[in-house]
């Protein structure tokens, strides 16, 4: 069966509905989400004009999705990120000279994909464009195999998945039934003596808080240098962290050496912000990080969450992947990979709003007290019809 077409478009989800399990009522008050104010500390809160709210400088390209159709009119969706640029990836370049391939050829495609980003960079918003492409591809496999993804990679590799949450309302969490939790750190470098005792009384409040039966993490976000990181460590080391994330911006790969070599006894993670395999297989070899994250819809799919897994299991290190439990596409791969211990998932709806009640994509699985499941349906399960697909907008998409 080969590929007919391979093209960007724009998806319509209708709201979720709530089940009849998820209409219980939290003792939680209600009050705004997290993440209606800040701080959180990033790469540029160095300058005042950007640092109180990363959104003030993020790109705004909207989300969007690729739709690859084989002969017979089967088809596989994926959800894609950076709206224009990507897009253009994807119908300009990469979708055309994939045209006539073998729909089950997912390690040709990828392979072909990842070559075609040579000229300008096979990294960065070319990785968007792979990622998207490839787990449409993968959707549509299952699909014509009519087997879920997870089985095509294997099968279960647990029963059931261990999920972490990551927000800045751990007592909703806890509430939640989530015996592991990710704070983001609200301040950097660039706030001083008085940040830095901010991030310790908020570290260490929250342990205080959740106990020392709840893992706990956080979450720096590309925000330290390196002085500011290993500082920042010590202080925390009674708190007992499981891990500290992505504390140096993902190019510092040397930087990243001597963290290891100062903070010796902390778990560290990162690779959100790594694409292609390459940079891992960097990492791992040097001993860099005790975690990997790659982001399935960002390093390149799930052919390269895979080889990501093999690379971890030779160095004998973990995979956790970036937002893994919030897509029907990273639940498939934490599933079945042995290599991923835990799934995490972003919780960014206010206190008090129900899990299934809160945005999210259709077929994607819940987790209920800090478990869950993806679908077992053909491909990932995603639950869209090509009547909520139309053309992509160029003219309006991602202003």
């Amino acid at each position: 069966m080969k590929i007919r077409s391979i093209r960007a478009v724009q998806a319509s989800f209708p709201e979720p509905s709530a089940s009849g399990t998820e209409k219980k009522e939290y003792r939680t008050a209600p009050r705004p989400s997290w993440m209606e104010s800040g701080p959180v500390a990033n790469p540029m809160t160095r300058y005042p004009r950007y640092a109180a709210y990363r959104p003030s400088w993020t790109p705004t390209w909207g989300g969007f999705g690729c739709l690859v159709e084989a002969e017979n009119g089967s088809w596989g969706f994926a959800t894609a990120s950076h709206g224009r640029p990507v897009a253009a990836v994807i119908d300009d370049y990469l979708g055309p000279r994939l045209l006539g391939e073998s729909c089950l050829a997912t390690e040709k495609c990828y392979d072909m994909m990842v070559r075609m980003g040579a000229p300008h960079g096979a990294a960065g918003l070319h990785s968007y464009a792979v990622s998207a492409i490839d787990l449409a591809l993968w959707d549509l496999k299952g699909k014509l195999l009519r087997r879920p993804v997870y089985e095509l990679l294997g099968g279960p590799a647990r029963d059931e998945l261990f999920c972490y949450s990551t927000g800045g309302d751990t007592d909703w969490y806890m509430e939640l039934g989530f015996r592991a939790t990710k704070l983001p750190c609200p301040y950097g470098p660039a706030d001083g003596l008085e940040g830095l005792r901010k991030n310790v009384e908020l570290v260490a409040g929250t342990r205080e808080l959740v106990g020392d039966e709840v893992e706990l993490m956080l979450d720096c976000w590309m925000a330290f240098d390196l002085e500011y990181a290993v500082r920042l460590g010590e202080e925390l080391r009674p708190c007992k962290l499981k891990w500290m994330e992505e504390v140096l911006r993902s190019e510092e790969l040397d930087a990243h050496a001597e963290l290891r070599r100062r903070l010796p006894w902390q778990t560290l993670a990162t690779g959100e912000h790594w694409y292609t395999t390459a940079p891992f297989q960097q990492a791992a070899s040097r001993f860099l990080v005790d975690i990997l994250q790659p982001d399935i819809n960002w390093v390149g799919g799930l052919t390269a969450l895979v080889k990501i897994c093999a690379i971890a299991e030779a160095a004998g290190i973990s995979v956790i992947p970036h937002g893994g439990g919030n897509t029907p596409y990273g639940q498939h791969a934490c599933y079945a990979m042995p290599a991923i211990p835990w799934t995490e998932c972003f919780v960014g709806s206010a206190p008090g709003v129900p899990p299934g009640q809160a945005a999210r994509m259709p077929g994607a699985a819940i987790p209920k007290e800090g478990r869950m499941k993806p679908s077992d349906a053909p491909g990932f399960g995603v639950e869209v019809t090509l009547d909520q697909l139309s053309p992509f907008d160029y003219g309006s998409s991602g202003r």
